[in-house]
């Protein structure tokens, strides 16, 4: 996922320098497109959750950090946006969004102890500021940034079970703020637009065990969601 986000970051960049270096005029689709009010879309991307741990004793080395490891997710939702003025955009984009960390506690020797599967699914919501520059024939770059929340699913925050029953307990909601960018395309019969967005939790997710010696939570002083999404827009 991170080669991936690399990868299309070049990509975006490299249309971005195109369209400025070589700034003939040409046919231009959707002219009025962006001097609609309101306009609708939808979404599909992908994604990649990870996990920031800050410990209470700092002096830990990191053969005792939790290790996490990602695996890549499936985002689909809808998109809102209203027509600030030529230049700044107001967007709603409420999505699904599915994800699985895998966490590894040290100092354990069984699986059943040291490995946790973490599976979320997110009903995601960000209200976004979109800034846009002047269109370059039939495309356009932009940079996002906004706050968003999040609800999750497949929380276990109110079971009685922790982890000394093999549950790690997660919060049911997050807060997060948002920084992305990427490029509207002007195709001849909808605007198509590839996107990068980093995603960063405000608030602890962690749901401690009920032992104040738990060897899985009373070193953590805080969890926070990070995660990249990339999305492809359809308008």
């Amino acid at each position: 996922m991170k080669k991936l986000f690399f990868v299309l970051a070049i990509v975006l960049f490299a249309q971005s320098v195109q369209a400025q270096l070589f700034s003939k005029e040409r046919l231009a689709n959707l002219e009025n497109f962006d001097n609609r009010f309101l306009t609708w879309g939808y979404f599909l991307g992908f994604n990649s959750y990870d996990f920031k741990f800050d410990y209470i004793d700092q002096n830990t080395d990191a053969n005792t950090d939790v290790l996490v490891e990602g695996q890549s997710g499936f985002n689909v939702g809808l998109i809102g946006d209203m027509r600030i003025n030529n230049y700044v955009n107001l967007r709603l984009e409420p999505g699904l969004y599915y994800t699985q960390r895998n966490l590894t506690f040290p100092g354990f020797e069984e699986e059943r102890d040291f490995l946790r599967e973490v599976k979320s699914t997110y009903i995601h919501v960000p209200l976004l500021v979109k800034l846009s520059t002047k269109r370059l024939n039939n495309i356009r770059p932009f940079i996002v940034a906004g706050v968003s929340t999040s609800l999750n699913l497949s929380s276990n925050q109110k079971n009685p079970d922790d982890n000394s029953n093999g549950e790690f307990r997660m919060t049911n909601s997050t807060s997060y703020y948002e920084l992305g960018f990427g490029i509207d395309f002007y195709l001849y019969y909808f605007k198509f637009t590839p996107s990068i967005r980093g995603v960063f939790a405000m608030s602890d997710e962690l749901v401690r065990d009920a032992d104040p010696n738990s060897p899985w939570t009373s070193n953590i002083e805080t969890m926070a969601t990070r995660g990249i999404f990339i999305n492809f827009t359809f308008q």
